[in-house]
C-alpha cells in the first residue's frame, strides 16, 4: 500500500533527529481569553519547528494557548539540511474549537447546521446540505470535513424528502442523556416515522427543520444530525428514527450574552406527540462495511457518539441480530470515546452491557478529560488514549479489513494524526501517506465539526 521513498527513509533513520512543521492559527490574545469558553478570533498562521521527540508536548501546548493545528508536516532530511520546511497540503483543516472532548459549544453532534455561515449556531459546528458538502469541503468556514463517499452504495437511501416537503414526525420520547452532575443538556429523541417512506441506514443523517424565521426574516434552513439507531429503528420496528442532541449554549464573544442554538433547543425541549419536521436521509461516507468480519475502530467526542450507537446495535444487540440473520457480526468493535464528566458518558449503561457481554468482540476505552490525567499530568483527551494505544491501533489499521471512524469534533484530528505518526514512523512509514491510501480504499471515515 505504501512505499517509502529515499530521502524519508534516510529521515526515519534516527527517529529523534525529525522535525516536524506545525501551522497553527487562533494562539491566544490574552490571559483574559483563558477564561472564555467561546471560540478566540484567530491569529495569522504561525509555523512551528517542533521535534519529534516534544510532538505531543508542543500540541498540549498549543491547545493551552487556545490554537488550533491547521497541519502537521514532516521537514525531510533534505530539506532539514537545507534549512527549509516545506509545507505541502494540509494533513487536517482548521478546526474552531481547541483540541478537546468537553466544548460545550457544539449543538446537536456538530453536524446541526444552518445553510448562511452567519448565523449564531454556525460556529465551527456546522455543516451546509448534504449535496453542498463536497464542494465546499476545503473552503473557510463551517463545512465538516468529510471524505468522498464509497461509490458502491447506489442502493443507499437519499434525499427521500427535501426541505421543500419534509416529512413530518411525531416525538415519542425525549430522554435525557446526562447523568446528575454532569455538563449541558443533551436528549436522546426518538420520532415516530410510520407514516411515511423515511428509510435510512446506520451511519446516515437526517435533516431537521425548526419552527419560525432566523434573524433576516427567512424561514430557518434545516439542521443536519447522525442518526442514533439503526435502520430498524429502538424498537426494532422499522418504524422510528433517534437522534442525540447537544443543546448549543456559549458566550457571545463581544457582548457576553448566553446564546443557546436554535434548533438545538427547540429539539431538546420538545415534548411527546410534538410535530417534527424531517429531511433526508443523507450521506454515504460513514457507512459500516457489508463484510461481518471486519475490524471498526471508532474514535468519537460527545455527541458523535450517535453513529457509533447504531453500528454496535447492529453489530451486538440481540433484537437486532434476530432480525437481521444475513448480519451476524464476527469481528472486533473499538470504541474510544471522549467527555468531560463520566455523568457525560452517554448511553453507559447500553455501551458496558455489550462490553459485558461480548468482551472478545467489543473493547470500549473512556478519555474523561476533567477526571483523567494523561502521563504528562494534563486532562486526558481522546487523542491521548489514541497515543497511549498508538502501536496498538497502528498494527490493527493495517489489517485490510480493518475500518477506521471518527465523528465529533475536528479538533481531535491533529492529535490523532500526531499519535498515528509517531507510530507508523516506527516502522519507516509516512502518515500522511498511509492515510491517503486508506481513504482511497474507503477505510479511513470521518466526520467531524
Amino acid at each position: 500500500m505504501y512505499n517509502q521513498g529515499a530521502v524519508e527513509g534516510a529521515a526515519n533513520t534516527e527517529l529523534g533527529s525529525r522535525v516536524f512543521v506545525y501551522e497553527v492559527v487562533g494562539l491566544r490574545q490574552g490571559e483574559e481569553t483563558d477564561q472564555t469558553s467561546y471560540p478566540i478570533r484567530k491569529s495569522g498562521s504561525v509555523f512551528i519547528r517542533v521535534p519529534y521527540n516534544r510532538m505531543n508536548q508542543e500540541m498540549r501546548r498549543i491547545t493551552r494557548l487556545g490554537g488550533t493545528i491547521v497541519s502537521i508536516q514532516p521537514v525531510t532530511a533534505l530539506q532539514q539540511v537545507n534549512g527549509k520546511a516545506s509545507l505541502g497540503n494540509a494533513t487536517s483543516e482548521v478546526s474552531e474549537l481547541a483540541t478537546s472532548g468537553e466544548t460545550a459549544n457544539s449543538e446537536g453532534n456538530g453536524k446541526a447546521t444552518p445553510v448562511n455561515a452567519d448565523d449564531s449556531e454556525a460556529k465551527g459546528f456546522a455543516k451546509p446540505p448534504a449535496e453542498e458538502q463536497l464542494k465546499n469541503k476545503d473552503k473557510k468556514g463551517n463545512t465538516m470535513t468529510q471524505a468522498k463517499a464509497k461509490k458502491d452504495h447506489g442502493d443507499v437511501p437519499v434525499n427521500t424528502y427535501r426541505p421543500n416537503a419534509p416529512f413530518i414526525g411525531k416525538v415519542i420520547s425525549n430522554e435525557p442523556l446526562v447523568k446528575e452532575g454532569g455538563i449541558g443538556i443533551v436528549q436522546h429523541l426518538k420520532f415516530d416515522i410510520s407514516a411515511g417512506d423515511l428509510k435510512y441506514i446506520e451511519g446516515q443523517s437526517i435533516g431537521i427543520i425548526p419552527p419560525g424565521l432566523d434573524k433576516n426574516g427567512k424561514p430557518e434552513k434545516l439542521r443536519l444530525y447522525s442518526i442514533a439507531s439503526t435502520r430498524h429503528g429502538d424498537d426494532v420496528d422499522d418504524k422510528t428514527v433517534s437522534l442525540c442532541v447537544r443543546q448549543l449554549e456559549y458566550k457571545h464573544p463581544e457582548t457576553g450574552e448566553t446564546v443557546y442554538g436554535v434548533c438545538s433547543t427547540h429539539l431538546c425541549f420538545l415534548e411527546p406527540g410534538a410535530d417534527v419536521k424531517i429531511t433526508g436521509p443523507v450521506g454515504k461516507e460513514m457507512l459500516l462495511p457489508q463484510d461481518t468480519d471486519t475490524n471498526v475502530i471508532m474514535l468519537a467526542t460527545g455527541t458523535g457518539i450517535a453513529p457509533m450507537r447504531a453500528y454496535l446495535w447492529r453489530q451486538f444487540k440481540d433484537a437486532e441480530r434476530a432480525v437481521n440473520p444475513e448480519y451476524e457480526f464476527k469481528g472486533f468493535s473499538w470504541l474510544i470515546f471522549g467527555v468531560p464528566t463520566t455523568p457525560n458518558l452517554l448511553y453507559k449503561e447500553e455501551l458496558e452491557e455489550i462490553q459485558q457481554k461480548y468482551p472478545n468482540n467489543f473493547r470500549l476505552t473512556g478519555a474523561i478529560s476533567r477526571e483523567q490525567k494523561n502521563p504528562q499530568g494534563g486532562r486526558m483527551y481522546i487523542q491521548d488514549r489514541v497515543a497511549e494505544h498508538a502501536d496498538e491501533l497502528w498494527q490493527l489499521i493495517k489489517n485490510e479489513k480493518t475500518h477506521t471512524y471518527i465523528c465529533g469534533l475536528r479538533g481531535m484530528e491533529e492529535g490523532i494524526d500526531a499519535a498515528l505518526t509517531t507510530a507508523a514512523a516506527k516502522e519507516g512509514v509516512t502518515w500522511s501517506d498511509y492515510q491517503k491510501e486508506l481513504k482511497k480504499a474507503h477505510r479511513w471515515h470521518v466526520e467531524t465539526y
